[in-house]
């Protein structure tokens, strides 16, 4: 029936770790397969129930347990499903027999909160430019940050051409103006660290405290829970 059908791009997103436009890739690359046969329509729809869906010959299984995990990302630990120099993954770090990823990333040094999950649709909108989500970071710097580059970093900068948006920033302890708050809205790579190097700040410790309504309390690094309902539901109200 009609109503059963679901759009390709979709289905295989919402039970693998790959978002929708990579998906769109893949079809127009010819690599992936409904019942044996390739199909080159990104719109083309399937029955979950009855076709059989595979990505370069890896059949896609309906995932029907939903996993979303927290995670205190300690020190030295790659944001990855696997690392080709076997250095330790976050996924290393959370014993669960079910598949999961994270969702974006944290650098090998930096530590705090990344989320992983096994559901590729919550993590395509929580990566998308659009949603916008909060992200706060502790960021230890070389030294005090001054008044005048606070301010221009809280307008924005540009860095490799384009301009960073407005963020916040603040002084979590008293008269300790080279430990730094900062609150951003995008995902640009290594950008935290970027904003403050381009005022000849080095950045000796970067941690990340908050990502939309959650807060890293209660774990300590390399403990990881589930979220709960409440939790899940914030991310739909931003």
């Amino acid at each position: 029936m009609e109503n059963n059908l679901v759009r390709i791009n979709k289905f295989i997103a919402m039970h693998s770790d790959i978002a929708r436009r990579k998906v769109d890739e893949y079809i127009l690359q010819g690599r992936i397969t409904i019942n044996g046969i390739s199909i080159m329509q990104p719109g083309f729809k399937i029955d979950p129930q009855k076709d059989k869906v595979n990505v370069d010959g890896v059949p896609i299984k309906i995932s029907s347990k939903k996993i979303y995990i927290m995670l205190n990302k300690p020190e030295n630990v790659i944001s990855s499903v696997s690392d080709e120099k076997r250095r330790k993954t976050v996924i290393d770090l959370v014993n669960i027999k079910e598949r999961i990823f994270p969702i974006g990333r944290l650098d090998y040094d930096t530590t705090g909160l990344i989320l992983l999950t096994n559901d590729g649709e919550f993590a395509n909108k929580l990566m998308h430019p659009k949603f916008k989500v909060e992200k706060t970071y502790l960021v230890r710097i070389s030294r005090p940050l001054e008044e005048k580059h606070k301010v221009k970093l809280m307008n924005g900068i540009k860095i490799e051409g384009r301009k960073t948006s407005p963020c916040k920033i603040s002084y979590p302890k008293r008269n300790d103006f080279a430990l730094v708050s900062i609150t951003i809205r995008e995902g640009r790579n290594r950008q935290v660290r970027s904003m403050f190097e381009h005022y000849g700040y080095f950045v000796r410790s970067l941690h990340r405290s908050e990502y939309g309504a959650l807060k890293l309390t209660g774990l300590k690094p390399g403990e990881w829970r589930y979220l709960t309902e409440k939790e899940l539901l914030s991310f739909n109200n931003q």
